[in-house]
């Protein structure tokens, strides 16, 4: 256990609400780094400050986790994940085992599954990536990539979905590549094996699997333009439900599976904090589509008053009179797993290797329970 007296004489503040008895006794913290808040856990092997000084609050890190330099608040590190330096990462952000980015890359409510890799210069919040099955063999968003959260409407139903949970965390998907120097518009959802060319702004789903997307550059130009006029409403509900189904079948996955994996106080850690965030992630999407209701009302009158599509219109109305019911429906949606697949679990030393060991029988029967949930979730507005 680390002592208070001891950092601070060695250059590292840790504030009083920090137990330190949940900071690993091997764990390194470089001089100049700031460790707060209550919730914080450190796990065996990882390593914070490398580069330049990090501060850390209310994050919990599992086994050989490296943080070079940067703020991160909030955020949950599985084994092995990592950050370069100049890191901005802040509440609601899970990255899994082995997951990272390079130099000065910002996250929030941001997800990668194991392995999924981000470049350096990157700004990545809101979006759920997976696919790969190791870090020879991963997804990855190329440098100076930016996920657009933030509409012209002023609103933020913008998640998108890269991969995705029912297939992703069996870790034996294609991986997805997002070329450097370009940006996915949210709400967005990509397929495992996705190639979008570099330099490009992706503004639509591409959802069969292994296609290289070169992305059209809109025409140039001044045209008329109002905010606050949704067009393509259909897209924008279908994907937010399929986000929340997908972050649902997370959550279950967890309770369900990563419980199993704990071996000691780190994990628990982790495991409670992920649990927590996605809690978080759930509860913000949920108020970004109150806020998408509301929205919609000014929209659709518009769109009556101006010979808006009758189609577009009628959309619109029925998400603004359903939302309400289809809220208190996804609070009562639940889902256990089948008995097949825990009759075919063992846990092994490690999550992944406990993973990779699953048979194809038990691995088809967990695929089906977890999409029985993102199709509950998304059938709420079929």
């Amino acid at each position: 256990m680390h002592s208070k007296s001891d950092k601070l004489s060695q250059g590292v503040y840790i504030g009083d609400e920090v137990d330190c008895s949940r900071i690993a006794s091997d764990a390194v913290i470089y001089p100049g780094c700031r460790i707060r808040g209550p919730e914080t856990s450190i796990g065996p092997g990882s390593v914070l400050g490398a580069e330049s000084p990090v501060t850390l609050d209310n994050c919990q890190l599992g086994r050989g986790v490296k943080l070079k330099g940067g703020f991160f608040s909030g955020a949950v590190f599985f084994d092995g994940a990592n950050m370069g330096d100049g890191a901005h990462v802040r509440a609601g952000t899970i990255l899994e085992e082995e997951a990272g980015g390079a130099h000065t890359v910002g996250l929030k409510q941001s997800i990668f599954l194991p392995f999924v890799t981000a470049g350096s210069l990157i700004n990545f919040c809101d979006a759920l990536m997976a696919g790969g099955t190791s870090r020879k063999d991963h997804s990855e968003i190329g440098s100076s990539y930016v996920h657009f959260n933030f509409t012209p409407h002023q609103d933020k139903a913008t998640p998108s979905l890269i991969g995705d949970v029912p297939d992703g965390v069996f870790l034996d998907q294609k991986p997805i590549f997002l070329g450097g120097q370009g940006g996915l518009v949210g709400p967005a959802r990509i397929a495992f094996g996705t190639v979008i060319a570099a330099g490009g702004i992706c503004r639509e789903d591409i959802l069969k699997p292994e296609k290289l997307h070169i992305p059209e550059a809109p025409k140039s130009g001044i045209r008329d333009y109002r905010t606050g006029i949704y067009r393509r409403a259909q897209r924008i509900v279908t994907n937010n439900l399929c986000y929340i189904g997908n972050i649902l079948a997370l959550r279950a996955w967890y309770e369900n599976v990563r419980l199993k994996c704990i071996r000691d106080e780190f994990d628990e850690a982790v495991l409670e904090g992920g649990k927590k965030n996605l809690d978080l992630i759930l509860t913000e999407r949920i108020r970004r589509l109150d806020d998408l209701c509301r929205k919609f009302e000014f929209s659709f009158q518009w769109l009556e008053n101006n010979n808006g599509a009758e189609r577009e219109i009628s959309v619109q109305k029925r998400f603004a009179r359903e939302w309400p019911e289809i809220k208190l429906k996804l609070q009562g949606l639940s889902s256990q797993p089948p008995d097949a697949f825990f009759q075919g679990l063992y846990i092994k030393t490690s999550y992944i290797e406990t993973i990779q060991s699953l048979s194809p029988t038990v691995r088809e029967s967990g695929r089906m329970w977890l999409q029985s949930i993102v199709d509950k979730t998304t059938g709420l507005w079929a």
